[in-house]
């Protein structure tokens, strides 16, 4: 433990993994009308209910990073009490999130040249941060170097894979990913989305299926595809307040690979805003993404 984690909370990850691991969270922001909320304060359960109701409902809910002053903050505390710095981040393809920590820890370095300062782009997001974060506290754990961490992270972050899909295409195509006519069309005929996370950290769509069911079951068949002895996996599924869908893609995989530890999350309210209720992620380790 000679050294901290700190990454932000599109990682999504879960209180109780915060709390056995000691990881640094921080906080970005997102806006209802004139409100501006913080989407992860620790100890302080966020009503995700609430959040997806007001998205069906059409509300326009924008999203923001953190500054780099309050970065700074939580980076000094650390540097203060002697300790080295593992700051591992959003992907920069999606968000100026990455950008703010480093240009934060390029100060800071100037202020503590003693200390050994690395950061790590995971050209992730969402809980496929959160998974190889998830890694990196295990490894540090486990009494591994914040240098073997931080080569581990490097060689192996575009073996993380992300597959989603989503129920309606309202959102991606208000976010830009999709064209208005391809929106009204795929609405239509029930056409969904299978899209995955690139090699350069961009939201990609990959093909597209007709009905719920067939695309929960594509990502099912590119877990197939690609994972790397998935049996001795963690794996990790997010969703937009569909947790019926959720758990249907869950128990597929069960049934497939036998595995039992499967960690299933609500999607955190910066990342929902831009893909919106009724997605289903699913993140593992694979041979490429």
């Amino acid at each position: 433990m000679n050294f901290e984690i700190v990454t932000d909370s599109s990682a999504n990850l879960p209180d109780e993994l915060i709390e056995k691991y000691d990881i640094h969270i921080l906080s970005l922001l997102y806006h209802i009308g004139d409100t501006e909320y913080v989407s992860y304060v620790k100890g302080k359960k966020t009503d995700l209910t609430e959040f997806y109701t007001r998205m069906r409902n059409k509300e326009v809910i924008t999203t923001s990073c953190m500054s780099s002053g309050s970065c700074r903050t939580v980076f000094e505390k650390i540097l203060k009490e002697g300790k080295d710095l593992l700051y591992i981040g959003f992907s920069s393809a999606l968000s100026a999130t990455y950008q703010t920590g480093c240009q934060a820890l390029e100060e800071l370095k100037k202020d503590y040249p003693n200390r050994k300062i690395l950061s790590v782009d995971t050209l992730g997001a969402s809980l496929g941060e959160g998974l190889i974060v998830s890694y990196a506290a295990k490894f540090r754990e486990e009494g591994n170097s914040i240098d073997f961490v931080y080569d581990w992270l490097m060689e192996n972050r575009l073996h993380l894979c992300h597959w989603f899909t989503v129920d309606d295409l309202f959102y991606l195509m208000r976010g830009g990913r999709v064209s208005t006519s391809s929106a009204i069309v795929g609405t239509v005929l029930s056409i969904k989305p299978v899209m995955h996370m690139d090699d350069g950290g961009h939201l990609v769509p990959v093909s597209k299926v007709r009905g719920r069911k067939n695309s929960l079951r594509a990502l099912l068949e590119k877990m197939e595809e690609t994972a790397i002895c998935p049996e001795n996996q963690i794996i990790y599924i997010s969703h937009g307040d569909c947790l019926d869908d959720a758990n249907y893609l869950a128990d597929k995989i069960r049934e497939k690979f036998g595995i039992k530890d499967i960690l299933i999350r609500l999607v955190e309210p910066v990342i929902g805003a831009h893909c919106g209720p009724g997605t289903v992620a699913l993140f593992f380790i694979g041979t490429e993404r």
